[in-house]
């Protein structure tokens, strides 16, 4: 007989009575029915019920030993009862009846209950994430994790990709959101930058002549953290040669369409072939957002023109100002009172606007300042001209064109969730097209890339030489998915003269490209096909299949929202003659933190240990 087991933990049937097994797992439960206990043993696998009695014994050892002990278990399957059946366990009908067990790990008190649905604070629970892991929904969630990608990896080598691995080690760019930097030891006064993509790396072997690339690709970007980024994540970063936009739609889209069918537990998901393409313009006009949720089926208008001139002064001032007004249906709220309308009004003040007004409508009265001060026919004018019914409300969003967007955004989602609008069930997939190749930075006063710098513009040298660089878009693209971005990607600028002429426009001279970019611009100079690809993001596709409201609940040891490994207890302080290699010498706010950092470590090692000789702990330990 095997060491520790002849079986997992889901596997024992009614096939298997009168056999004797041996298991081993983690003590989840007991229960002590009067001189009967019942254990329920679990492993990575599922749970068996264990049964000792006054004749086993195993009875003393299991009746004291603590939950979360690691424990071998020999004994006999026997048949359960049909009325004591469990049908939500594989192995439901049967139990191990215990004729000795052997204790591998005696466990202490717990700082969180594994058996429990119970909520605990995320400081404890990624603290003690080994433990948190144990826990049968964060422990679904990283298997589903695993199968995701495991699906992923092969739904792209069916279509003819190949995997390979791109440095870690790299090269700091002045692009996109701050490197994590890494000091080097044989070249002083030097760093390498963790990657925040493969970009260069990925487009470099199209160069190599490589075809079709993808990787499972480590990422990492030192930005602030929401419910949905983490500073470390992963992508399914992949690259192709000799195709257009819509090349690489085809290829992507049976990827995704298929993992999601695949794990969807039976929602609906837009199929391949099928992802509608949104121009970048239309989706900030009718969504507000170039990450629409298309499981809301409310769209923004933009309504300036009826109040050009109107008795609503302020929508006058504002449009005759440069602004806009934009507006958002709310149907059928003729019997929602007037509450629900200030109470909408009080929120966008709280999410730091102006205000949100609003026209109420009963059986074709219009309420309200603006009804009242725009007048009875302007209103049904504007109505007749949304399509709007005689019990539907509207909300107006008027401002600077980007903060009316923004707020009519924001609205058009608070709308839809406080009416029950939003449909469920659904993946809804879509592409965000045409973005602009560049923007105006109000803060530098200047223009600048608004999405990939390496993208091609749509047009190539006659457009940037031709048009307003404001004008002009660029050969870029979005996924999304129920208003969550998955993916940018691009079809790649890989012709010198255009990616000169291009940085040029953003302020750049040919010195800077070749000294921040000279790897990829040298590449670009001895032979480059045309090449574009994208990168969906492995976690936040997790977090979407597991409906999940935070990214951390889908990654197996994730930093929390200040970046910090409360585990492992990183970033962490490092002895002087570690800096001392690296060439780092540490100053002012810096050392200080330092010897703050190091006397809080003393303080927490010696509260901890006074903790492990204290019998009973707290849950939030």
């Amino acid at each position: 007989m095997h060491a520790y087991r002849t079986h997992n933990c889901a596997q024992l049937t009614k096939d298997n009575v009168g056999e004797t097994v041996r298991l081993s797992g983690w003590v989840h439960n007991k229960r002590d029915h009067g001189g009967v206990l019942f254990v329920d043993l679990r492993d990575h696998y599922g749970i068996t019920q264990i049964v000792a009695d006054e004749d086993s014994p195993a009875l003393p050892i299991l009746d004291k030993i603590k939950l979360e002990s690691v424990v071998t278990i020999d004994g006999t399957v026997k048949a359960r009862a049909d009325v004591a059946v469990n049908k939500n366990l594989p192995t439901g009908e049967i139990e191990v009846f215990a004729r000795s067990v052997e204790v591998q790990s005696r466990a202490e008190e717990l700082p969180l209950i594994v058996n429990s649905a119970e909520d605990y604070p995320e400081e404890t629970r990624l603290k003690y994430r080994f433990i948190d892991l144990r826990r049968e929904r964060v422990h679904a969630n990283i298997m589903l994790r695993n199968k995701v990608i495991t699906s992923l990896r092969r739904r792209m080598i069916d279509q003819g990709f190949s995997e390979f691995q791109t440095p870690i080690l790299g090269a700091s760019s002045p692009e996109g959101a701050r490197d994590y930097l890494v000091p080097s030891r044989l070249h002083p006064g030097r760093f390498y930058a963790l990657p925040q993509a493969p970009q260069m790396f990925k487009q470099l072997l199209m160069v190599a002549g490589f075809d079709r690339y993808f990787q499972i690709a480590p990422c990492f970007r030192d930005e602030d953290l929401r419910a949905d980024r983490s500073p470390e994540f992963y992508q399914l970063d992949f690259e192709m040669s000799f195709v257009t936009q819509e090349d690489v739609f085809q290829a992507i889209e049976p990827v995704l369409a298929g993992v999601f069918e695949e794990f969807s537990g039976g929602k609906s998901v837009t199929p391949a072939g099928e992802f509608p393409r949104i121009p970048y313009a239309e989706a900030m006009l009718k969504y507000g957002s170039d990450k629409p949720d298309l499981r809301n089926p409310l769209l923004i208008s933009d309504v300036t023109d009826h109040f050009t001139t109107s008795g609503f002064g302020l929508f006058e001032k504002i449009v005759g100002g440069g602004g806009k007004v934009r507006v958002v249906p709310a149907p059928d709220t003729h019997e929602k009172s007037r509450k629900f309308f200030d109470d909408m009004n009080d929120w966008a003040r709280r999410e730091g606007f102006a205000g949100l007004g609003y026209v109420t409508r009963k059986r074709g009265e219009f309420g309200g300042p603006i009804a009242k001060n725009h007048g009875t026919e302007g209103m049904e004018k504007l109505y007749a001209e949304l399509g709007l019914g005689e019990n539907d409300g509207l909300f107006f969003a008027a401002g600077k064109e980007k903060d009316a967007a923004k707020l009519a955004g924001a609205a058009r989602t608070r709308v839809a969730e406080e009416l029950g609008l939003i449909e469920e069930g659904c993946f809804k997939f879509c592409w965000i097209v045409d973005f602009p190749m560049y923007e105006y930075d109000e803060d530098a006063k200047k223009i600048d890339f608004s999405h990939n710098p390496f993208s091609m513009p749509q047009g190539e040298m006659e457009a940037l030489e031709t048009q307003d660089p404001l004008e002009i878009k660029a050969w870029q693209y979005d996924i999304v998915c129920n208003g969550y971005e998955l993916s940018s990607g691009a079809i790649r600028n890989h012709k010198p003269e255009i990616m000169y002429k291009a940085f040029e426009i953003a302020g750049y001279t040919q010195a800077e490209v070749d000294a921040n970019f000279s790897g990829m611009i040298e590449a670009f100079k001895l032979g480059a096909p045309p090449h574009g690809g994208s990168a969906p993001g492995i976690d936040r596709i997790v977090m979407l299949l597991a409906d999940e409201p935070n990214i951390r609940e889908v990654i197996a040891f994730p930093l929390n929202q200040k970046a910090q490994d409360l585990m492992m207890g990183a970033p962490s302080v490092v002895a002087p003659s570690q800096l001392r290699d690296v060439h780092v010498r540490l100053g002012g706010a810096a050392l200080e933190a330092q010897k703050a950092a190091s006397e809080a470590e003393k303080t927490d090692m010696n509260s901890t240990a006074t903790d492990r000789d204290t019998p009973e702990r707290s849950d939030d330990t």
